[in-house]
């Protein structure tokens, strides 16, 4: 049959098959297709088609550096087959555990040292960023190497000719204390990567830590992941801790000190939660910007606490930013002065106290306004949920949409646990004559700067999605009558739950 093939058949010579996915012939399986699609991409492969240009390609093209990689050698690999023998099992654990610690702090200790050698230094030297700004970013990095030098070296000391250590329990709850000293540079995390974020604007900035991050001591992570290394480390401590006590027989004098030393880490995370949670919280309300002086609520000034932050949509789809403080709703429209980013006040901020909660489901209102609503085949919303005044002429309401189940989730749970202590005290009467608010329509359009819609009278009856037309025609809506009313509210009871503050 190989004779009988037509004598005008292409045949492609052997020096052109620069790549093992190029002998594979286009197929349907979908695997076998994604095989030959991934070979293909690690191909060093000519843009030109001429035959001579695919061995000059190969010639240039040098192979990426492969990154460095970790010694990942277990405790248990390191033991002869007498001494491995003579261990229980759980033993063994326990010290892989407690060489895991060990070898933990030796690679942060490395990872310290590479940010100062292999950044910050020759950041400095090149002039590509000032040394103020260097500081702000990486902070007093260097102070913690010796911090971290001490446990090694302690654990160095514990461990016998054997390689085995006995009690770790005294050395961690003597140490553990001194991570206290990372507050401050916890707190400062969060500036430091917005300032980052501004210099990679900067073509050198970003040329740089581009060659940085293709060379092989960067086992390919970018700077902030070497400067978030720390914070990454903090939260490990109390689950390495965990896992030596597991590991740990219940009559070894260990036990009890593991405990204390669990329960230190756990205060040591707490204040610097805390601290940093302070600082954050701060570091958005100096950005906030105001359109009139009626939204500088007090109580966003004297916030300590952020309880939740994020972008949302409203019901025209207009990106919003929304604060959650402790005790006041914050909705803003993200802005940029001078490069830098900040918040523009949208509305009225809705005290705790006065804020209702409506849970909705999907399809209870359409996306794109009342009034587009009304004319256009716009989808019906999804992961969507309202936010609002109790009181009617205090503003309006607020229809925001999350960009998935779960995030509108974690938005309506953090919304009732900041509203709870208030609810309980709230009388179920006002629960059952609750007034209703107009939504957010045109005229509330976040594109407008500056613009704020009057409040509604107490008593007018809430629009529709499609009635739109009709007030902007002019025609006066009236309030219903009882009767009409409760069956509407028995007709939504099953659609949406409602919380009073």
């Amino acid at each position: 049959l190989y004779f009988q093939e037509p004598s005008n058949k292409r045949v492609r010579p052997l020096a052109r098959v620069t790549s093992l996915a190029n002998l594979i012939s286009p197929v349907r399986n979908g695997a076998v297709r994604r095989f030959g699609q991934t070979i293909q991409s690690f191909a060093l492969r000519s843009d030109s088609k001429s035959p001579g240009c695919a061995h000059k390609s190969c010639s240039r093209s040098a192979a990426p550096t492969p990154p460095k990689r970790r010694n990942s050698v277990l405790w248990s690999e390191m033991l002869d087959v007498n001494m491995k023998e003579s261990l229980s099992s759980k033993e063994i654990k326990r010290q892989e555990a407690i060489y895991e610690m060990s070898r933990g702090e030796q690679d942060l200790i490395e990872d310290l040292k590479l940010a100062r050698k292999a950044y910050h230094d020759p950041m400095l030297k090149l002039s590509i960023m000032s040394e103020e700004e260097l500081t702000h970013i990486f902070g007093d990095l260097d102070s913690y190497i010796p911090l971290h030098e001490d446990l090694l070296a302690s654990l160095g000391e514990a461990t016998k000719p054997d390689g085995t250590v006995e009690q770790i329990g005294p050395i961690l709850v003597k140490w553990l204390p001194r991570l206290h000293a990372y507050k401050g540079y916890c707190s400062n995390q969060l500036a430091a990567k917005a300032l980052l974020d501004q210099k990679k604007q900067d073509r050198r900035v970003q040329d740089f830590l581009q060659r940085c991050l293709e060379s092989p001591f960067s086992r390919k992570l970018d700077l902030w992941s070497f400067l978030d290394i720390p914070r990454s480390r903090l939260v490990k401590y109390p689950l390495l801790l965990k896992e030596i006590l597991r590991h740990t027989p219940k009559d070894h004098p260990d036990v009890h000190i593991l405990q204390e030393a669990i329960s230190i880490i756990q205060g040591v995370l707490s204040d610097i939660n805390l601290k940093k949670g302070e600082s954050e919280c701060q570091y958005y309300i100096d950005k906030l910007e105001y359109l009139d002086e009626k939204q500088k609520d007090p109580r966003i000034e004297g916030s300590k606490a952020l309880l939740c932050h994020g972008e949302l949509k409203n019901k025209n789809g207009h990106k919003l930013y929304v604060f959650l403080f402790q005790d006041v709703l914050v909705l803003t429209r993200p802005v940029t002065r001078n490069e830098r980013q900040a918040f523009q006040v949208y509305r009225q901020p809705i005290p705790v106290q006065e804020l209702l909660l409506e849970d909705l489901q999907d399809g209870d209102v359409k996306m794109g306004g009342s009034f587009r609503g009304a004319f256009g085949n716009s989808d019906k919303a999804k992961n969507i949920f309202r936010v609002r005044f109790q009181e009617a002429a205090a503003g309006q309401s607020h229809t925001l949409q999350a960009n998935d189940v779960f995030h509108k989730q974690q938005w309506v749970n953090c919304i009732r646990s900041a509203i709870a202590p208030f609810q309980s005290a709230a009388p179920p009467s006002e629960l059952q004559e609750l007034p209703e608010l107009s939504e957010e329509c045109e005229e509330n359009d976040p594109s407008v700067p500056g613009v704020l819609a009057p409040p509604r009278r107490a008593g007018t009856p809430p629009l529709e999605l499609g009635e739109g037309a009709a007030r902007d025609s002019g025609t006066a809506a009236h309030a219903p009558c009882p009767g009409l009313r409760r069956a509407r509210e028995k007709q939504l009871s099953g659609r949406r739950k409602e919380t009073l503050v």
